[in-house]
This record gives structure tokens, C-alpha cells and sequence, in this order.
């Protein structure tokens, strides 16, 4: 008995198998889809592809763990202030709830908690598509105060997604204006192909805006299909996990080491 055990793990989409030890320390590690075993230490490299023999289903190359790429070193060199990763979504409106409550008999009116809600909502459903190999940022902030809702970083490509409460209320779009509900008409779209480029000036990479409507919405009229900018409800988002064909898996992570990086966007 070699007392080791496999320990299957998924992130952003991929599949690695963990070899532990009893204590419950990682000596190796299977990359299914590479097709390669990383060994951390050498001397246990027969107990290793023993125990990770019913596990392999083709050929494998075994050795130390590859270098890590400049994306994986500038994460590892991020100090966690300038992290945006652990941002959740709705940071900013979460933290000026804190600093600047509204009275008690007017937090049920608070604008402030329905653009928390409409965030959350679809910040969870971006957060969902970790598993299809994308990654979502949230509350980026930008200079002079504005900020990104949410980035989207997969296959298919960068989103700056800019959300809106939208509780069976009617939506009508007419290039560029907006109007919810009773509400009157605002410029939103304007606002959203603005930010998007914005991002695309930081990344130095093609950002598409996404108004994202998070109710779901009463009803939704289009005069015209928006320039440029993709409208979904929050129940729409799962579906850019079938987009692909346009970052790969490097710049993918790539992009998402810069964009985590606070001082990527202090350069706008």
C-alpha cells in the first residue's frame, strides 16, 4: 500500500487530479488534458502512476511542474490591495451601504439597494460560467469615479457588462436612449459602448458592452437592434458559455492577470 489518494478538483473548466498524501499534502498532480503528470517530488514517482493508473487514459509525460507563465507570476506577485479578483459583485455599492446607510424609513426605497440586487444577480451568473473556462471580475473601478459592473473573460471573448434593475418593469431601447418602466429616457446605451471603450483601451484588447437586464424584465421593446451592444436578461448570460473561438486558454489567463490588476486601469 502506497498510502497515497486522488483527490479530483475542476477549475476554470479543467480537470486536475490531486495525488495526496495521508496528511493530506499534494505530491502530484494529472492534467487530464495536457496529458501530463507533475511530480513535486521524484522519489515517489512509481507510487505515484500507480496510483494514478486507473485514472490515465492515454499517454502521459511525467516530470517537475512546468515554469509558470508570466500571467501565473504576475498573479503571484499582485499585492492584495491591488487584487480585483476577490471583488464581489456589487463591492462598491456594498461598501457605500456601509459608509452612508440610508435612514430606516428609507431603506426600502434605497436606489441603491435594487442596483445592489440587479449586480448580484447577474454577478452570480457570470460567476457560474468558472466551470466553462471563463473568468468574471466585478466592480472594476475606473478614474473619475465610474466603474465597470462586470468583466467577462472566456472563449468567447472580453464583455464589459453594465446591469440594470429591471423587475417586471417595461424596457424600451431606442439607440441610445433606455427608459424603465416609467422612468425617463436616459442615454444608457451611450454609457455602455463608452465603457466598454474604455477597457478595451486598458486591455489593449476588443471589450464588446452588454447591457444586462436583471429581473426578469416585464416586457422588452426594441425600436432597432442596438449598435454594437448585446441587451440579455440575467437568464440570457449562461448562454455566452457557448461562445468560442476567439481567446484561448493562454490569453484567456493572460488577460485576466492584467485586468485583475488595479494598476492596469489607473492608466485611462
Amino acid at each position: 500500500m502506497s498510502g497515497l489518494r486522488v483527490v479530483p478538483t475542476w477549475r476554470h473548466g479543467r480537470e486536475r487530479l490531486y495525488v495526496c498524501l495521508r496528511d493530506g499534502r499534494n505530491i502530484a498532480w494529472y492534467d487530464r488534458e495536457s496529458g501530463r503528470v507533475n511530480l513535486l517530488t521524484e522519489d515517489r514517482r512509481a507510487d505515484v502512476l500507480h496510483a494514478l493508473d486507473p485514472f490515465i487514459t492515454g499517454p502521459v509525460t511525467v516530470g517537475p511542474p512546468p515554469p509558470p507563465t508570466p500571467a501565473e507570476l504576475a498573479r503571484l506577485t499582485l499585492h492584495p490591495d491591488d487584487d480585483l479578483a476577490p471583488n464581489r459583485p456589487g463591492e462598491a455599492l456594498l461598501v457605500a451601504l456601509d459608509r452612508d446607510p440610508a435612514p430606516a424609513r428609507l431603506l426600502r426605497t434605497d436606489p441603491r439597494r435594487r442596483a445592489l440586487l440587479a449586480e448580484q444577480t447577474v454577478g452570480e451568473a457570470l460567476d457560474r460560467l468558472d466551470g466553462a473556462g471563463w473568468h468574471a471580475l466585478h466592480s472594476v473601478p475606473l478614474p473619475g469615479g465610474d466603474r465597470i459592473h462586470h468583466l467577462a473573460i472566456g472563449p468567447g471573448g472580453l464583455f464589459a457588462v453594465h446591469t440594470v434593475y429591471a423587475r417586471k418593469l417595461r424596457v424600451q431601447i431606442a439607440d441610445p436612449m433606455v427608459t424603465l418602466g416609467r422612468g425617463e429616457a436616459s442615454p444608457l446605451l451611450r454609457r455602455v459602448r463608452a465603457t466598454a471603450d474604455r477597457a478595451s483601451h486598458a486591455l489593449t484588447a476588443e471589450v464588446r458592452p452588454v447591457l444586462a437586464l436583471a429581473g426578469p424584465a416585464g416586457r422588452v421593446t426594441l425600436a432597432a437592434p442596438p449598435r454594437g451592444v448585446r441587451v440579455l436578461e440575467d437568464t440570457d448570460l449562461p448562454g455566452l458559455a457557448r461562445l468560442g473561438g476567439v481567446l484561448k486558454p493562454a490569453d484567456i489567463e493572460a488577460l485576466h492577470a492584467m485586468a485583475r490588476d488595479r494598476h492596469t486601469w489607473l492608466r485611462l
